[in-house]
């Protein structure tokens, strides 16, 4: 499935009325996280069946950031049901809210300077196998 762009016109059809999760990212084109953050979106877009992954970028869709409080970029938030799940999800999160995480989701992807460079399956994800696999990317690099 490719990557959705969602905007005040088609945020309702595409969002709140969604018959699987969606994950939306909250961009903008100047950002340099943002940017890092793309191609793994697109990744996640392509392997994901049961999902919609989508894309609103802040700059042409300010209506939308502000009605998700969005004061950062990039944000992530998940949806399902029409109702928002998570909102800014970052690592800290990960690591305080991962037994409801691991249950959203199939694959837990690790990043690194905004590529993906390991992966594993949702239900052998442990805290600490997450944990292990982020601290060892770090001392590579």
């Amino acid at each position: 499935m490719s990557v959705v762009t969602v905007t005040n016109d088609n945020f309702e059809k595409e969002v709140v009325n969604s018959s699987v999760p969606v994950l939306i990212d909250f961009w903008a084109s100047w950002c340099g996280p943002c940017r890092m953050l793309s191609p793994v979106i697109e990744e996640i877009a392509s392997e994901v069946k049961d999902k919609k992954i989508c894309k609103v970028n802040v700059d042409e869709q300010p209506e939308l950031a502000r009605k998700f409080g969005v004061m950062s970029i990039p944000t992530l938030v998940v949806m399902n049901n029409g109702e928002l799940v998570k909102k800014g999800l970052s690592i800290l999160m990960i690591s305080s809210e991962l037994p409801e995480l691991l249950g959203m989701c199939d694959r837990i992807y690790v990043m690194s300077q905004g590529k993906i460079v390991g992966e594993m399956d949702a239900k052998s994800a442990t805290q600490e196998r997450i944990m292990s696999s982020i601290l060892s990317v770090n001392k590579g690099a």
